[in-house]
């Protein structure tokens, strides 16, 4: 698909991730709605942007009101999206059975799974119906979907058990859900990156972000926002690509801690 001209949505747009992808489509072209709970951080990024090609609508991607009211606002500024790209997630780390043998509380465990899993599906089932509705390009092509997995839902470390199940449920809808909508021209792919300079490593010391980057076999660095973001276009761009978890990690493979 062709970037330049069509809609997009990005959830997570308000930093890291999220905010990069949606530089690099309006960048190539296209027109964002940035969907995220932060509402000034997604204002901020509007001005960086402009407000003729990007569009901020806080939401809530468990609440399917939210969510529709996001995709409604979206297409009211820029017409039907044809592509969305989940980057909206929480972390949280918690051994199943604490240093004073309690049990890890079934909350803790729900509350990611509930906005990393429950919380991307509900986005991606009511934007690809929207999706399946839109006029077929010369390729017969309606829409393409990228989800953000993590290397976690493969090598989950310690007390990663709610976030690498939720990670994992991702990678596991990956290739169904390509399969579901093949009949409409939608793609689904999915990114599984590794560890990359996003908010939550950039508040760590300096000595420690140095000490993860030396796990990595090649490039012997965090990765760049930047790269993901360029990986992002790539699947928008390449029709073949699909139904695929692709890992972004530089060869990294998780220890246990």
């Amino acid at each position: 698909m062709q970037t330049k001209g069509q809609a997009a949505l990005v959830t997570g747009a308000a930093s890291g991730l999220g905010a990069q992808t949606a530089r690099a489509l309006v960048a190539a072209g296209a027109r964002v709605t940035l969907l995220d709970i932060n509402e000034a951080a997604l204002h901020a990024l509007v001005e960086e942007l402009g407000h003729g090609v990007a569009q901020a609508a806080q939401c809530d991607i468990t609440d399917a009101a939210s969510v529709e009211a996001a995709l409604d606002a979206g297409e009211r500024a820029h017409g039907a999206a044809r592509m969305l790209v989940n980057c909206a997630g929480i972390g949280g780390a918690k051994r199943l059975v604490g240093r004073d043998g309690s049990a890890m509380p079934q909350d803790d465990f729900a509350r990611i799974i509930n906005v990393n899993l429950l919380g991307t599906f509900n986005v991606i089932r009511l934007a690809a119906a929207r999706m399946t509705r839109a006029e077929p390009l010369d390729d017969g092509e309606r829409g393409v979907i990228v989800c953000t997995a993590s290397v976690a839902a493969y090598d989950g470390q310690i007390g990663q058990a709610a976030y690498a199940a939720s990670k994992g449920g991702l990678v596991s809808l990956t290739l169904p859900l390509a399969r579901d909508l093949a009949q409409f021209g939608v793609r689904v792919v999915t990114i599984a990156p590794g560890l990359f300079l996003t908010p939550l490593l950039y508040a760590l010391p300096e000595e420690t972000q140095q000490s993860l980057a030396q796990s990595i076999p090649f490039p012997k660095r965090l990765g760049k926002p930047e790269e993901f973001a360029n990986l992002a276009l790539h699947i928008v761009g390449n029709v073949a690509l699909n139904g695929e978890v692709i890992r972004l990690d530089g060869a990294l493979r998780m220890a246990p801690r």
